[in-house]
């Protein structure tokens, strides 16, 4: 009987009868060995890419994926084709975790989904070395890249764990890639440019429309919206805003005037957000007013309107965010009201990241002191490290990245710092399934793990000293091997945490000041590069020629103009025929208000309390970069010991440009 071919599959299994866009091109390359990466606009069929392959593939597709969100809808997916998928994610018990690794053993599991943090787990790890893996996909795949608009540090460690794990092949998928992007990726992993297969962006049923925000927006938005938001007939609408009080407020004005929006943000808790998800993909609530939390994974075909309220963060997230309208093909429209007052909030969370000199020059000091030790190993738990640095955790992880890059630091392996358990039978019972030196060894540990109530904590140096006191062996990893034995016997429950890295210090005696320097003046010039980023999003949207032959042009697409446009004429013109500048409507973005200035009154009042706390508390007052962070309302990590949110003044200065804050601050505190 031949082999079922990739176009069976397809039909078959997935209920497709052809491929769409660039699929069939990467499916083949992939199932001819190739390592390859898939550029695909918004809705285009990334996901397809893999799930076919890996069912035509030997062993095991890995999946890394950066959402929680993603996977379970992408599992749902392939759950109704039949397909034998599954996630490993903390939302799991043990016993869940437990059979989807069983399954993956046994070879029953074709896709296995996964957090890039999942991977830095060393039991994880073990696990991973007992399965033999065909190919690893890497979802989101421009977080890979540093001059991607999400960067994440974890992803560039991805080509190590494809060695580490000799996985053969990788497939990369994103949407939002410029050319520097798509280059960078490649070389990470080594793709040859024929087999990076770019899809176009345009898309013909995509109406872009930039109007200039008027003073009251509010009300601009619901004369806009409220014609196509009859009962019995309302258009499925997303309405994009920066700050969770602004999707609040502006959810109850819609449902003011009888259109069923609702508020979607982070502040929710997840059973909420899942019901508000749940209610607008099932059509019973037609609009959401959302922050970015909103629309990674989701696939509802029929969204009308994608309508910016506020700036997006890039052209990147625009390209992301209104790629979730019309997927089926119909009108729809992608509506930005575009202003430049906030503008300034969007740059502020970019200044927010970037961490003082004096915190980078501390997380230095302890490298250097960790480089003196005998075996130069470095133990880092992030949280305690971020809060010892006052260096938030994902620019934390970042500059941990870039000392592996400068070769002052390198991964060795993590550990969970702590574990405890809770029997299921009488811990003495434990020790008669034993016999000679194990009894012994069992014994050890029933006696040496004292319960509290119902949970005992695990002290390894106890257990280490008691061990060479009765000459036993009780090494960490014969200790936590037994553990796992026995819950896998169903004997007693095992839970671990603090995820401690633990890291060689490769040069200890590199000069502190100097690398501070330089590591400061990396964060420096991608603070620049941020801005620049909201820069170039604004000129777009400023844009006196096509909108969509601008988009396509960032991201280096060569398609269009060629194919399938509206009319010859437009095609020749380079024009889409469908967008504000195209309809005649270019827009001047209008200014945003004039600040008043800021006084000696204004500090005294709004930076005082600050003062008088961060003093009391650490007997020094703070630097200008912590009170413009604190009137700014930018989180770092010594504010959580400080109540900081709590005191008058925090965030008072959020609309206001941080380095004029900043600016202001240091002059109020050096008078």
């Amino acid at each position: 009987m031949p082999p079922i071919s990739p176009q069976q599959t397809l039909k078959e299994v997935f209920g497709f009868d052809d491929f769409r866009g660039g699929q069939q091109a990467v499916v083949s390359r992939v199932l001819a060995g190739h390592s390859t990466a898939a550029i695909f606009a918004t809705g285009a069929g990334k996901s397809l890419c893999y799930q076919l392959p890996a069912l035509h593939l030997p062993h095991l597709t890995l999946v890394v994926s950066p959402l929680l969100a993603l996977m379970q809808d992408q599992l749902a997916f392939l759950a109704r084709h039949g397909v034998a998928a599954a996630s490993i994610d903390s939302t799991q018990d043990r016993d869940t975790t437990r059979n989807v690794m069983e399954r993956a053993k046994s070879g029953e599991l074709k896709i296995l989904m996964v957090s890039v943090e999942r991977l830095k787990n060393e039991r994880f790890r073990h696990f991973l070395r007992q399965v033999q893996i065909s190919l690893l996909v890497v979802d989101e795949a421009h977080c890979l890249s540093e001059w991607g608009h999400n960067f994440r540090p974890d992803y560039l460690k991805l080509p190590n764990y494809q060695r580490d794990f000799a996985i053969p092949q990788v497939l990369l998928l994103t949407a939002t890639a410029t050319p520097t992007v798509i280059a960078d990726m490649g070389e990470k992993f080594a793709i040859a440019a024929d087999n990076v297969i770019t899809t176009g962006f345009y898309r013909s049923n995509l109406e872009l429309l930039v109007a200039p925000a008027m003073a009251d927006r509010q009300q601009q938005l619901i004369n806009w919206l409220k014609p196509q938001m009859q009962p019995g007939s309302e258009a499925p609408t997303i309405i994009y805003v920066t700050l969770q009080q602004t999707a609040e407020r502006v959810a109850k004005a819609l449902a003011a005037q009888g259109i069923a929006a609702q508020a979607y943000h982070a502040g929710l808790d997840s059973s909420r957000r899942d019901e508000i998800q749940r209610q607008f993909m099932g059509g019973e609530s037609p609009c959401i007013v959302a922050t970015i939390a909103f629309g990674m994974g989701i696939d509802k075909g029929d969204i009308r309107n994608v309508v910016h309220y506020d700036l997006p963060k890039s052209i990147e997230n625009y390209s992301q965010e209104i790629g979730r309208a019309g997927r089926d093909g119909q009108p729809s429209t992608c509506l930005t009201m575009a202003g430049r007052d906030g503008l300034r909030v969007l740059e502020n969370f970019v200044y927010g990241d970037t961490p003082e000199y004096a915190g980078i020059y501390r997380l230095l000091e302890e490298i250097a002191a960790a480089g003196q030790a005998p075996d130069r190993q470095w133990e880092v738990l992030l949280n305690t490290l971020s809060r010892d640095t006052n260096i938030r955790p994902l620019p934390l992880k970042t500059l941990l990245v870039r000392l592996e890059m400068h070769g002052i630091i390198a991964p060795r392996f993590a550990f969970l710092a702590e574990y405890r358990l809770r029997y299921h039978l009488d811990p003495s019972a434990l020790v008669n399934y034993f016999e000679g030196e194990r009894a012994a060894f069992v014994r050890l540990l029933v006696d040496n793990i004292p319960i509290a109530r119902t949970w005992g904590t695990v002290d390894f140096d106890r257990l280490h000293q008691a061990g060479q006191t009765q000459q036993i062996d009780a090494s960490r990893d014969r200790v936590i091997t037994a553990l796992e034995y026995f819950q896998d016997k169903g004997w007693l429950t095992l839970e671990g945490k603090r995820m401690t890295d633990v890291y060689e210090i490769c040069q200890p005696n590199f000069t502190i000041e100097v690398l501070t320097s330089q590591l400061y003046d990396d964060c420096l010039n991608r603070e620049r590069i941020e801005i620049e980023r909201l820069q170039a999003m604004l000129a777009l949207f400023e844009s006196e020629s096509c909108l969509t032959r601008r988009l396509a042009e960032h991201f280096g697409d060569s398609t269009f103009g060629k194919s399938p446009f509206d009319t010859p004429s437009n095609a020749e013109q380079g024009r889409c025929g469908h967008c504000s500048v195209c309809y005649g409507h270019p827009v001047k973005l209008p200014d945003a208000p004039p600040e008043t200035p800021l006084t000696a009154a204004d500090f005294q009042r709004y930076a005082t309390p600050l003062i008088e706390r961060h003093t009391e508390q650490f007997g020094q007052p703070p630097n200008a970069q912590r009170v413009a962070h604190f009137l700014c309302g930018l989180t770092m990590p010594v504010f959580t010991p400080l109540k900081a949110r709590s005191l008058n003044g925090f965030a008072v200065f959020e609309q206001r440009a941080y380095p004029q804050v900043r600016e202001w601050a240091a002059r109020q505190i050096n008078k």
